[in-house]
C-alpha cells in the first residue's frame, strides 16, 4: 500500500504510548505554575532557562544524567491537586495527537515528601486519568514503579499498592531508575508478589545493562513485557526466546540516545528488531524530559530507518496487542483501530488519486 508518511498523517493516525513516566512528562509551564501555587523553590522560575535544566538532549552523557531532571519537577508533585492536574494534562496531550491507549508510570514513594501516603498519591493519578479519559477520545491505565536503587522492601510494599488498585485503574508493576549496580533479581519478592495476584509486570532492562539484565527481568522477575530492550540483541538465543513468546519491546528511540543506551540514532536496533519479528512498540518515555511526543518517536524511526507504511501499521498494531488490558478489551480496541486505519487509507488513497489527476 503505497501512502506517504508524512508527519500530518502520522498524527492523525490512532496510537498507545505503553511506556512514559508521569514526572518525567509535565509540562514546564506547569512545573512553574504549581511551584507559585504551593510556594515551592526552584532553581529558576524563568520557562527558557527551567527548559535547559529539565530537557535534554544528544549531549546528556548517561542514564543517570539524564535522570537528574526529574528531582526539579518531583518538588513540585507532592500534593494532590498536582498529581491530578499533571495526569489530566498528559492524557490531554497524548489524546491531542490521537494517543488512544496510554499506560502511565510513575514511583509513588518519590511523592511522599509534603505528608501524602502512597494510597492517596495513586487515587490522584487515576482521579485525573479518568477526569482526562471523560474529556478526551482516550484510554489509560496506570503502572506502579518500584525503584532499583531503593531498598527492596520498599519495592514489596509498592507491589502491595498495585494488588490493592488492581482493577481500579491500576494495569502492572515495573521496576525503573538506574540500572547499573542495581539488578532486578534483588527486587525478586516484589515481583513473586505480583504474579501470584496475576497482576502484569514490566521491567526497564538492556537499557544501561546488556541483555544479562533482560535475562534476569524474564526469567527471574517474570516480565510479560520488557522496558527499552536496546541491548536484546547481543544475545541471539535470547533474543529467539523473546521473539518465540511473542515478549514485547517498549521501544523510546530519544530517550535512548539521551541515556547513552546507543551512540547515536544510527546505532538503534529498532530496523533490525522489526526485520527479524520481534514485537516492537514504540513510545515516549518522558515527553518533557526527552521534549518529544509519540508523533515525533514514530517520525523518527520512519525518517532513520524509512519503514514504509504497512511495517508502521504493523507497530501501531502491536501497540495494541501489548497493551495491559483484558483480552476483550484490546481486541476491541484492536478492531476499532483497524477500522480507523482503514478510513484514514481510503482517505489518504483518495487524496493521492486526486493529486495525480490534477498534474
Amino acid at each position: 500500500m503505497n501512502i506517504k508518511l508524512t508527519r500530518d498523517l502520522m498524527q492523525k493516525l490512532p496510537k498507545t504510548d505503553l511506556h512514559v513516566h508521569l514526572d518525567g512528562s509535565v509540562r514546564v509551564d506547569t512545573i512553574i505554575d504549581l511551584a507559585k501555587q504551593f510556594h515551592i523553590q526552584l532553581p529558576t522560575m524563568e520557562p527558557t532557562e527551567l527548559r535547559k535544566l529539565i530537557v535534554c538532549d544528544e549531549n546528556t552523557s548517561s542514564l543517570e544524567e539524564y535522570l537528574r531532571g526529574f528531582d526539579i519537577v518531583n518538588l513540585v508533585l507532592q500534593t494532590k491537586e498536582a498529581l491530578y492536574r499533571a495526569a489530566y494534562e498528559l492524557a490531554e496531550d497524548a489524546a491531542k495527537e490521537n494517543v488512544r491507549y496510554m499506560e502511565v508510570r510513575f514511583a509513588p514513594i518519590l511523592h511522599t515528601k509534603r505528608g501524602l501516603n502512597i494510597a492517596e498519591i495513586t487515587q490522584a493519578v487515576i482521579d485525573g486519568l479518568k477526569k482526562a479519559e471523560r474529556d478526551f477520545p482516550i484510554e489509560t491505565g496506570v503502572i506502579i514503579c518500584g525503584l532499583r536503587n531503593m531498598d527492596p522492601s520498599i519495592s514489596v510494599k509498592l507491589a502491595e499498592l498495585a494488588v490493592a488498585f488492581k482493577n481500579k485503574g491500576v494495569v502492572g508493576f515495573d521496576l525503573a531508575g538506574s540500572e547499573r549496580n542495581y539488578p532486578a533479581i534483588e527486587h525478586k519478592e516484589a515481583f513473586e508478589l505480583s504474579f501470584k495476584n496475576n497482576l502484569n509486570i514490566t521491567i526497564h532492562a538492556g537499557e544501561a545493562c546488556g541483555p544479562e539484565s533482560i535475562f534476569q527481568a524474564i526469567h527471574y522477575c517474570g516480565a510479560h513485557r520488557i522496558g527499552h530492550g536496546t541491548h536484546l540483541f547481543e544475545d541471539g538465543d535470547l533474543l529467539n526466546y523473546v521473539n518465540d513468546h511473542r515478549i514485547p519491546l517498549e521501544i523510546c528511540l530519544k530517550s535512548n540516545v539521551h541515556t547513552k543506551a546507543v551512540p547515536d540514532i544510527h546505532s538503534h536496533p529498532l530496523d533490525f528488531y522489526i526485520d527479524y519479528g520481534i514485537r516492537v512498540t514504540i513510545n515516549t518515555d518522558n515527553r518533557t524530559i526527552s521534549d518529544t511526543t509519540v508523533t515525533d518517536e514514530y517520525m523518527l524511526a520512519i525518517n532513520e530507518f524509512h519503514l514504509d507504511y504497512p511495517t508502521i501499521k504493523n507497530v501501531i498494531l502491536n501497540g495494541f496487542k501489548s497493551a495491559f488490558l483484558p483480552y476483550k478489551e484490546r481486541v476491541r480496541l484492536i478492531n476499532e483501530t483497524l477500522r480507523e486505519l482503514e478510513e484514514l487509507e481510503k482517505d489518504e488513497l483518495k487524496t493521492t488519486i486526486k493529486m495525480k489527476e490534477n498534474l
